[in-house]
């Protein structure tokens, strides 16, 4: 299995708890003979490189500057991450399994490759734009909860935490039961069931 993971923050741009996560992730994926790739942005770090721990980082950078706000940066940055998936879809002959998408920022790539070269993708939900700005109706949060709606909607499937989490999605974006797992990062098997899922949706084996 050959596994993308997108995420917008990733060692050694650390912002909080989601670049420690997803960068165990890839080290114990490896370990499991997943084949995989990060593709994370950093503000001037760009370009492939490959670790001792076996992880394959791909770090993008946003070319436009100055921005509006968040979603133009996130807008501009999504072309980008496209690229760059891109790039590693031809470079293993179209062998990519899927992509793991961590919040929203990176959905729309996903959902571009998805309908572009038929690669599906994992949803992988920390938090949600209805609990960041809970009094917010304004266009920009408007938007940003359109994006996760997207990601709810087109995702193969859909990871939380917690059974909360779960009930929140279905409450604000009606995602379906049958579509999300919940798995807790507390747990001591959680690389072990996230591995699971993706065999899960795909209906594969890891050789």
């Amino acid at each position: 299995m050959r596994v993308i993971l997108f995420t917008w923050e990733f060692p050694p741009r650390i912002v909080g708890q989601l670049a420690h996560y997803v960068n165990r992730l890839a080290v114990e994926l490896i370990k499991k003979n997943v084949d995989v790739y990060v593709v994370a942005y950093h503000d001037s770090w760009v370009g492939i490189h490959q670790g001792a721990d076996g992880v394959k980082a791909y770090r993008i950078s946003d070319k436009v500057k100055p921005q509006i706000n968040i979603l133009t940066w996130m807008l501009s940055l999504n072309q980008e991450a496209e690229r760059a998936a891109a790039d590693i879809y031809y470079s293993v002959k179209h062998e990519v399994n899927l992509i793991d998408v961590y919040d929203w920022h990176l959905i729309p790539a996903a959902v571009t490759l998805k309908k572009a070269l038929g690669v599906p993708f994992v949803f992988s939900v920390d938090s949600i734009e209805p609990h960041r700005s809970r009094s917010s109706g304004g266009s920009l949060s408007l938007s940003i909860r359109s994006i996760e709606s997207l990601g709810v909607s087109e995702a193969m499937r859909i990871i939380v935490k917690s059974e909360w989490m779960k009930q929140e999605l279905k409450r604000y974006y009606n995602a379906q039961e049958n579509t999300i797992d919940i798995v807790s990062a507390c747990s001591a098997t959680w690389t072990d069931e996230v591995l699971a899922i993706y065999e899960k949706g795909l209906k594969v084996s890891v050789n």
